[in-house]
């Protein structure tokens, strides 16, 4: 079989190619050394298939095979699927954790403890003011004090109650605007669905979109801080996407993906969000126990105070904190249980109920509070650990080394010049051979 004398310049022109798409690959690693979610491209060289020869000797009978040069079998996406999976279940309980650690120290910070205008402070102050009213009665100033911290008491109970009901009413704000129209998951599953579509083209025609694939998997990424994800092949590129226990993203869907549902335990930072929201969740559990305090403070004061003479000292219908009112005045105030202004029985005994059932359970409210931002700020910072040990594994494979890659660079550089040069050489060797064998002379 004869063999053409040109064949060697398209072995060398294979090699410059080759080496040309590498070191471009190269490049475009380099480029995106600091991309978010990018990972590194390699070329992988693989050798052509070789050139059948038949026998040409009549002694063994063997043929040969005459190699044919280099080609770029693929640009390799380097990434490990099983670290993308264990970054993005540990991702889902950061974002859990973070969510109720940022809200729960918004709620601590609305008691305001230990200060000087928190609710304990102030509660050490009213009784204080009693008695200072039991060793003065018939004081004007002494009433009059006793009415207004009273009265400061109650808006700090009305300011917890608020901050409080605050927090669950910004987490449900925040889950339905995530949740909602053009929130951050319809965004998202829209853009999965059409790279799902684009991918799926590419892959079609033969093409490699690691780029593609790159943004696909970064987009993931972020909704596995929502919510649990779950990612499966479909084959052709695509992929299906569970997301908090439903299907996001489905290319037999109607455009790809289907939203809004509803997400009954989704994990991650939405689940935290349902719970913050929820009647039972920490934030309002909290209001509810301060609730019961003020009822109790209400109850035992009102007790006292209008045994004798059916005048109450706070608002009986301030059954929550919210609601906590002084409807005493410094002339209806009563000290004594008879008419006598310098009587003092009934300031002496509500003075008496300091460090009493009020006092105790709402140390104890503050007690569980601290506790519950304790735990959770714990709980937030093993998971930021887990996380970012995770994320330096998959860097460790997925990332770009400048150093690496600029030594690929002189490598395939290397490999380039040495085609080249071998291109040269033939082309010199055929001019040779075509303008120079057979004249007489040589």
């Amino acid at each position: 079989m004869p063999i053409s004398s040109f064949m060697g310049l398209q072995t060398s022109l294979r090699g410059l190619i080759a080496h040309q798409q590498a070191m471009n690959t190269t490049g475009h690693n380099l480029a995106n050394a600091n991309t978010v979610g990018y990972s590194r491209q390699e070329a992988v060289m693989a050798a052509m298939d070789a050139l059948v020869l038949p026998a040409n000797s009549a002694t063994t009978g063997a043929g040969a095979q005459l190699g044919t040069g280099v080609d770029v079998a693929q640009i390799r996406r380097i990434r490990d699927s099983f670290l993308d999976i264990q970054f993005r279940a540990k991702n889902m309980e950061l974002g859990d954790a973070a969510t109720q650690s940022a809200s729960l120290e918004q709620a601590e910070l609305g008691f305001a403890e230990p200060t000087s205008d928190g609710i304990n402070a102030l509660l050490g102050r009213f009784w204080s003011a009693w008695s200072d009213l039991a060793n003065a009665p018939e004081s004007d100033a002494a009433r009059t004090a006793v009415v207004r911290m009273a009265s400061t008491l109650a808006g700090a109970f009305q300011s917890v109650h608020s901050q409080l009901t605050t927090v669950a009413t910004q987490a449900t704000n925040e889950y339905n605007a995530i949740t909602g129209p053009d929130g951050d998951v319809d965004v998202w599953a829209r853009e999965l669905a059409q790279l799902n579509d684009v991918i799926s083209q590419a892959v079609a025609v033969g093409q490699s979109p690691n780029d593609l694939l790159d943004r696909r998997d970064f987009l993931i990424d972020r909704l596995s801080e929502l919510a649990q994800v779950s990612v499966t092949d479909t084959g052709m590129g695509t992929v299906r996407v569970d997301f908090g226990g439903v299907t996001l993203i489905d290319k037999t869907a109607a455009g790809g993906y289907t939203w809004p549902q509803t997400l009954t335990n989704p994990g991650g930072k939405l689940g935290a969000l349902q719970e913050l929201g929820d009647p039972t969740g920490p934030a309002l559990t909290y209001r509810d126990r301060l609730d019961a305090i003020a009822r109790d403070l209400v109850t035992s004061v009102n007790a006292l105070h209008s045994a004798s003479t059916g005048v109450d000292f706070f608002d009986p219908a301030g059954v929550t904190s919210d609601r906590l009112a002084v409807i005493a005045t410094a002339a209806t105030l009563v000290t004594g249980s008879t008419t006598d202004r310098g009587r003092n029985d009934v300031a002496n005994a509500i003075a008496q109920l300091r460090g009493g059932s009020v006092d105790r359970t709402y140390g104890a409210l503050v007690a569980q509070v601290g506790s519950d931002v304790k735990a959770i700020r714990s709980t937030e910072a093993v998971q930021q650990a887990l996380v970012d040990a995770i994320e330096d594994r998959r860097q460790s494979v997925q990332g770009v080394s400048p150093d690496e890659e600029m030594t690929n660079m002189i490598r395939f550089q290397r490999g380039y010049q040495a085609s080249a040069r071998t291109m040269t050489t033939l082309d010199d060797m055929l001019d040779t051979l075509i303008n120079r064998t057979g004249r007489v002379g040589l």
